[in-house]
């Protein structure tokens, strides 16, 4: 009962905010104005999609907290872990939607809040790492801070370059969510963040509000998280290289405009409009279908696993279909 209540509060709740949203996001007066450069949309757009996302996500690790809910909610302080390191991203974001701060001081920002979670919680660590077409597992040794630092500031970079172009990120999450719950990995509290994704995710359909950058380094701290637990308290966890399959896609766009940007001489944090999905809707000029374009090649490794393939050919095939890809819309662009 406890537990309907507390779904059936979660469905009210985003409902509510999506009803009376335009009275919501003039409380806050916080918006996203056009700038004709990087910012093409043509009137201001709220940016408190990540503050929906927070809410819901104290909200859900609270209440299933009180109801001693121990098998539907994180253990071993990963609950706080996720809720700390979710709201340093959310503010070092927020922070950069507000005053647009320069890409070194928002990955040293970065950097140092991960460093500081992992002094006060050290489970976040990860001692080895397993992949599953190998037998022996791959041991850090002395590069377990080393590496958990960069997997997680890589990753919250990722995400926010992900979230270029409406619903795009949104879905990707949700994608990500659904692979827990089939998976069993606490499905009850992906269902109830999954809730506030879809009511955010139709406000976003219809211009009414960004994620942010506060809220893409939020849900990167929140999908992190999830991995690094699941991979420590679950006897079906995915493997490392499973994991970096799923990811695939935002991860090689990330690099391949790191690497151009380098090229160039640019900062490789700095902006630009050369993303997967610009460069897609270019051509197409219709966002429902670039959607349709990238989402299908963010998933295409992910449904190649489920028919057992080994990862490294997975790995394969799908770096030559993006890079193919690449090359098609670089000449066509």
């Amino acid at each position: 009962m406890d537990i309907l209540f507390l779904s059936l509060f979660i469905i009210v709740l985003n409902f509510f905010i999506f009803l009376y949203f335009e009275k919501i996001s003039k409380t806050f007066i916080l918006f996203d104005k056009p700038d004709g450069k990087l910012k093409k949309h043509k009137n201001p757009v709220s940016i408190i999609g990540g503050l929906i996302i927070i809410l819901n996500l104290y909200l859900i690790i609270f209440s299933l907290e009180i109801l001693d809910s121990n098998d539907l909610i994180f253990e071993d302080n990963f609950s706080y872990i996720i809720l700390i390191l979710g709201t340093l991203f959310f503010i070092i974001g927020f922070v950069d939607d507000l005053k647009n701060l320069s890409p070194n001081l928002k990955l040293i920002s970065i950097v140092t809040s991960i460093f500081i979670i992992t002094i006060f919680f050290p489970e976040i660590k990860l001692d080895h790492i397993k992949i599953s077409f190998l037998e022996h597992n791959y041991s850090f040794k002395n590069f377990s801070l080393i590496f958990i630092i960069l997997s997680f500031a890589l990753l919250a970079n990722a995400i926010n370059m992900f979230d270029g172009i409406n619903l795009q990120l949104i879905f990707f999450s949700l994608f990500v969510f659904i692979i827990f719950i089939l998976k069993g990995f606490l499905p009850l509290f992906f269902i109830l963040i999954s809730i506030s994704f879809i009511f955010l995710g139709l406000l976003n359909y219809q211009n009414k509000v960004f994620i942010g950058d506060g809220g893409c380094y939020l849900i990167s701290a929140l999908i992190g998280c999830s991995f690094i637990y699941q991979y420590k308290k679950f006897d079906n966890f995915l493997y490392g290289d499973q994991i970096f399959l799923i990811l695939l896609i935002p991860s090689l766009d990330m690099l391949r405009l790191f690497i151009v940007r380098i090229i160039k001489r640019t900062h490789p944090f700095k902006g630009d409009l050369k993303h997967l999905h610009h460069m897609v809707n270019r051509i197409i000029k219709n966002k429902n279908i670039t959607i349709l374009i990238t989402m299908s090649l963010s998933i295409f490794p992910s449904i190649l696993m489920v028919t057992g393939l080994e990862t490294y050919f997975i790995l394969a095939l799908s770096l030559i279909i993006y890079l193919g890809f690449i090359l098609f819309l670089e000449y066509k662009n």
